[in-house]
């Protein structure tokens, strides 16, 4: 996709293809593809020896060892298949919403974000295209879908590049609105993945429920075999609140209002908040084997996949 309005430049592809996600188990998949499998096949990659027995591949009988021990062994080698990879996009009202100090006004960068919708939403379908389209060139199998409450609209599973396409067009029409529920989406008939493998959700985690929500839609995904990434994308207003005064907020889903004199006090009070519960985030998927990473909205594609993505060991080269 290239040109006004579209999430990646073609520029962007070949980088991509470059780049490999690092699934940390071995893959059980269903078709040949590139990863290495629990099973033992006829990739190139040697795993190890085992003693031969009639009607093994003599192609595989190793004459070098015989020769030195005088016992016959054939080699093994790792079956390389496909990794199963999920994508689930929080598509909420509070990812498109943006943030401003007064009724009316058009924060700077409004025409962009009239185009794109809010720098969150904006890069949040930024890298699950990233994500998909490497998880595209690798053979690997991809589904991908948005959420509020329910599955809003999803993408059946999808194999090679010549699919990305339909995973570019799929992400740039989609559109924000309702309230959010990780866990009351991944609850629904057929929402969870069918075949173990990488689940990827991009999200700004604000959920109604705290902890318990989230913990019951990481135990759902546990469940179903995922090694589970959260990517928590916030806003630069929402990291470093600069609003002032008395104001009256609105949630942006809900659409409740609460009349609030925003004092250094207070913001003080919001950030510590915010800090706790990123760390309670973090803490959660660490005790479960699991991924999490906090990406700042403004913060470039390339830096967010090279630096933030790649430091965590979920992506490489």
């Amino acid at each position: 996709m290239s040109g006004a309005g579209h999430l990646l430049l073609p520029e962007w592809l070949p980088r991509l293809e470059r780049l490999t996600l690092s699934a940390k188990r071995r893959v059980a998949g269903t078709q040949q593809g590139k990863r290495r499998s629990r099973r033992l096949g006829s990739s190139l990659e040697f795993a190890d020896y085992r003693l031969y027995t009639p009607g093994d591949d003599v192609r595989r009988f190793d004459w070098d060892v015989y020769s030195r021990t005088g016992k016959a062994f054939v080699r093994q080698f790792m079956d390389e298949q496909e990794l199963t990879v999920s994508i689930f996009v929080d598509c909420s009202a509070s990812m498109g919403a943006v943030i401003s100090s007064a009724e009316g006004e058009r924060p700077e960068g409004a025409a962009d974000q009239a185009v794109h919708g809010s720098p969150k939403w904006r890069l949040a379908r930024q890298l699950a295209a990233s994500v998909g389209y490497m998880a595209l060139s690798s053979y690997d199998r991809l589904q991908i879908a948005c959420y509020s409450r329910t599955l809003s609209a999803r993408l059946p599973v999808m194999r090679g590049k010549g699919s990305a396409h339909r995973l570019f067009s799929f992400l740039q029409g989609a559109q924000t609105g309702g309230e959010g529920s990780l866990a009351a989406a991944l609850g629904q008939p057929g929402a969870l993945p069918r075949h173990p493998g990488m689940t990827w959700v991009f999200s700004d985690f604000w959920l109604e429920g705290g902890e318990d929500e989230l913990l019951r839609a990481l135990s759902l995904l546990a469940g179903s075999g995922q090694e589970v990434v959260l990517v928590h994308i916030l806003s630069r207003e929402e990291l470093d609140p600069k609003l002032t005064g008395d104001l009256r907020l609105i949630d942006s889903e809900t659409h409740s209002g609460k009349e609030v004199a925003l004092t250094g006090k207070v913001l003080e009070a919001y950030k510590a908040e915010l800090e706790r519960y990123r760390h309670m985030l973090s803490g959660v998927c660490a005790e479960r084997g699991m991924t999490y990473v906090l990406i700042p909205a403004d913060m470039p594609l390339r830096d967010a996949m090279f630096g933030v993505l790649a430091g965590a060991g979920v992506v490489s080269s």
